[in-house]
C-alpha cells in the first residue's frame, strides 16, 4: 500500500520573518548551470523536504544557505540576516554529508571539543546526547560506531547550542531500515519541539512521512514547491489496488495495457496486484480484464506515492550535468 503521509503537527507560532528566504538565486560552475533562478520559503518550525535527481542542485543550495559558496545572482536571507555571518551560525545546525570525528576518541569527548569550541557546558553535550539516544554509547570510541549512530552523532554536534534551524544533507544515506526509522523519529522529534528543520534526501518515502512541505529541484529549477499532500493530489497517475483471480494472468494483462510491471502485493502466486494508472484508463483496464475472463473482486483507488509524482516531474532523457 503507499507510504503514509506524514500526521499533521500542532502549528508553531510563525515570526513575521521566514527563517529562509530564496529569491531568483542563480550559480554556475564554469559551464555548469547549478541552480537557475531558485525561489523558496521556509516558516519557522517547519520540517521542509528538498528533493531533485543526483546533480539537481540541491547540495549547491544548502552551501549556499551556510556561506560556503555565494550565489552569482539573487537574494538570500537566513533567520532575517546573509548566510554565513556570525550571527546566523551560531544559530544554524548543519550536517553535510558523512560527519567526521576523531576516531579514537569517544563520542563524548568528540561532542566536548566541539562545545568548547563554541563556549559551551558540558551539560550541553550531555543533552544533545540524550537528545539523539545516544546517551548509553557516549563513552564508546567513534570508531566502534556503526553508521547509524555515526549519523546521529552528526545530528548531536548540530543540535550543540540549540540551532533555530538545522540543515541535514542526506541524514539517511547508507543506514539500514533500523537506522532510517531512527533518523526519521529524531527529525520528527525535533520538529515537533518548534525547530525549522530542512534536508535533503533520496528517501522519498521517508519525506513523505516526516515533512510538512516539499520543494523538488530539478536541473536547478523549482519544479514543485507545496505542502506533500497537495503535491501527492497533482493531476496524473492514481495507485491502484486489485484483488483479481486468476492472479497470472491479471498480472500479464495489467502490464500489456499499462506498459508497467506490476507489483505483486502479496505472497507469490495471491490475488492482490498493485500499479498506477492515469485516472482516464482505469475504465478501459477494468474491460480489458473482464473480457479476459479475469474475476475482479476488488478495486482500491489511493491517492498517488510521492515517489510516483516525484518520477514524473523529473523524468527526462537526458543526463543531469552537476553532481550536487
Amino acid at each position: 500500500m503507499p507510504t503514509e503521509t506524514a500526521p499533521s503537527r500542532p502549528e508553531h507560532v510563525v515570526a513575521a520573518t521566514a527563517t529562509v528566504q530564496v529569491g531568483g538565486v542563480r550559480k554556475s560552475f564554469g559551464k555548469v548551470d547549478a541552480l537557475r533562478g531558485v525561489s523558496l520559503e521556509v516558516l519557522p518550525g517547519q520540517i521542509y523536504g528538498l528533493l531533485g535527481p543526483n546533480g539537481a542542485g540541491k547540495t549547491t543550495l544548502l552551501r549556499i544557505l551556510l556561506g560556503l559558496v555565494r550565489p552569482d545572482e539573487g537574494s538570500v536571507s537566513v533567520l532575517g540576516r546573509p548566510p554565513g555571518t556570525p550571527e546566523v551560525l551560531r544559530q544554524v545546525g548543519a550536517l553535510i554529508e558523512t560527519p567526521a570525528f576523531v576516531p579514537h576518541l569517544s563520542g563524548r569527548t568528540n561532542l566536548q571539543v566541539l562545545a568548547r569550541a563554541k563556549g559551551l557546558p558540558d551539560t550541553e553535550v550531555d543533552r544533545v546526547l540524550e537528545v539523539v539516544e545516544l546517551e548509553q554509547r557516549g563513552n564508546d570510541r567513534f570508531t566502534g560506531y556503526s553508521l547509524g549512530m555515526g549519523q546521529r552523532l552528526g545530528v548531536a554536534a548540530a543540535l550543540l547550542g540549540g540551532p533555530r534551524l538545522l540543515i541535514l544533507d542526506e541524514p539517511t544515506n547508507g543506514l539500514d531500515p533500523e537506522g532510517v526509522a531512527s533518523m526519521r523519529s529524531l527529525v520528527r522529534s525535533l520538529g515537533a519541539g518548534g525547530t525549522t528543520v530542512l534536508f535533503s534526501s533520496h528517501q522519498l518515502g521517508e519525506v513523505q512521512q516526516i515533512c510538512d512541505r516539499v520543494v523538488v529541484i530539478d536541473r536547478g529549477v523549482v519544479i514543485a514547491d507545496d505542502t506533500v499532500t497537495a503535491i501527492r493530489d497533482r493531476p496524473g497517475s492514481v495507485a491502484l489496488d486489485l484483488w483479481v483471480t486468476p492472479a497470472v494472468q491479471a498480472g500479464w494483462i495489467l502490464a500489456e495495457y499499462t506498459g508497467q510491471t506490476p507489483i505483486e502485493a502479496g505472497d507469490a502466486g495471491d490475488r492482490h496486484w498493485q500499479l498506477e494508472a492515469a485516472p482516464d484508463d482505469i475504465p478501459g483496464l477494468v474491460r480489458a480484464l473482464v473480457a479476459a475472463g479475469i474475476d475482479i473482486h476488488e478495486i482500491r483507488r489511493e491517492r498517488q506515492s510521492l515517489e510516483g509524482v516525484f518520477f514524473a516531474l523529473t523524468a527526462h532523457d537526458d543526463e543531469p550535468t552537476e553532481e550536487s
